[in-house]
């Protein structure tokens, strides 16, 4: 006969410090330590809504899974050591993770953002919440100068993304942050395509890091999650009001496969720069391609600030192809082994046109002054074969014409 178990909560959840060691070793363990009644390696999925007490208000630091999940728990301290920050906050989306930022602000307050945003980051600054009267500016991601000269009374966060989506410029994040800082003003980095493995904003000065886990964090394109990170004990405290008080937050079970992911991150990430890098020889060689950017490219315009603060280029490529939307159809159609849909960060490779796709709810104009034109071909390079990869991209190359 079993032993019965007394199943305390609290003692159910590790309190474990986080372990020291470099990020390989952090993406494994931090906040994984083994769970203290039954001894499980595996973070275990506490899929409940709501947890005993032994009387009105006496609990265990747990009284409804909308406020703590030790699930989420879990997640949260992993991502906090792996950005190098002290408190973790995750959400059921990258959206949701944007959006609770921008709550903390007020009527009128202005935010300065990169101009080359994801497309959803701009739906929700142009038609959400300028509704709500907050102002945005746009700056031109490799113009430090142009951030610098909008920093004003009013301007009450910087937003910056780099590698930019989908024109993969890099911001001088130092540069940045020195003058913001010195302003006392915050800046948030979405780190979604470096991922703290080959870029850590907090190092470089930002307030705060923003992530859509559902990319390379997660890694297997079965998850969909937000995080923000942050060392700074303010924002922390009014982001964990309105992350409960709005409640966006991810299950126990999202939570548990973001967990998994992280675990191999520098695996994966290594072997999407490696196959990244032959991909953009690849492309180099081709006719038909113009514009190739690629922030680890050694004439890419951002490859001087990228050696500076990130470890490696990354997975994404994004490349100009002659002849416009038809040609664009042509190559995107039929693909063996590169996946035409959107996202990015899995492992497997996608393929994807931003200004049909990811960027469409950008109006046409305001892309093309960007440079996102009907030709430009996003990649998010996976970890197969690269042989593979090439061969399905050179078949693709003779389709476009």
């Amino acid at each position: 006969m079993t032993a019965a178990v007394d199943w305390d909560v609290a003692a159910a959840v590790s309190d474990a410090p986080r372990p020291n060691g470099r990020i390989e070793t952090l993406a494994i363990h931090a906040g994984c330590a083994p769970e203290r009644v039954t001894g499980a390696v595996n973070v275990p999925i506490f899929q409940t809504s709501t947890y005993a007490q032994t009387e009105p208000g006496q609990h265990t630091g747990f009284e409804y899974s909308r406020t703590r999940n030790p699930t989420r728990d879990a997640l949260e301290a992993n991502l906090a050591a792996l950005e190098g920050g002290s408190h973790g906050l995750c959400f059921a989306s990258g959206c949701a993770a944007t959006d609770t930022i921008l709550h903390c602000l007020e009527p009128g307050d202005r935010v300065v953002s990169v101009d080359d945003v994801y497309g959803g980051t701009y739906r929700l600054f142009e038609r959400v919440y300028r509704r709500h009267g907050l102002q945005f500016d746009y700056v031109p991601a490799s113009d430090t100068r142009g951030f610098i000269d909008r920093m004003h009374a009013d301007t009450k966060l910087i937003w910056i993304e780099t590698p930019t989506n989908p024109l993969l410029t890099v911001v001088d994040l130092e540069a940045v942050t020195t003058a913001a800082r010195a302003r006392g003003i915050p800046v948030v980095v979405d780190n979604t395509f470096a991922t703290p493995y080959l870029q850590r904003p907090l190092e470089l000065g930002a307030t705060m890091v923003v992530h859509s886990v559902t990319k390379y964090l997660g890694g297997h394109s079965d998850v969909v999650g937000g995080a923000i990170v942050t060392s700074d004990d303010d924002w922390a405290e009014r982001l964990a009001f309105v992350q409960n008080s709005a409640g966006a937050v991810p299950g126990p079970f999202d939570c548990f496969l973001t967990l998994r992911g992280t675990k191999t991150l520098h695996v994966r990430m290594d072997r999407h720069c490696d196959n990244a890098e032959a991909i953009v020889e690849l492309l180099k060689r081709q006719p038909k391609v113009e514009n190739v950017r690629y922030p680890g490219l050694g004439d890419d315009p951002s490859a001087q600030v990228a050696r500076r603060q990130m470890r490696r280029g990354g997975g994404m490529i994004t490349f100009d192809l002659a002849g416009g939307l038809e040609a664009s159809r042509r190559f995107l159609s039929g693909m063996r082994v590169f996946t035409l849909a959107e996202s990015l960060g899995g492992v497997e490779s996608l393929i994807e046109h931003p200004a049909i796709m990811t960027h469409a709810s950008i109006p046409a104009d305001e892309r093309q002054r960007r440079g996102i034109g009907d030709g430009l071909i996003r990649l998010s390079v996976g970890i197969e074969a690269i042989e593979d990869l090439k061969d399905d991209l050179l078949e693709a190359f003779d389709r476009a014409g």
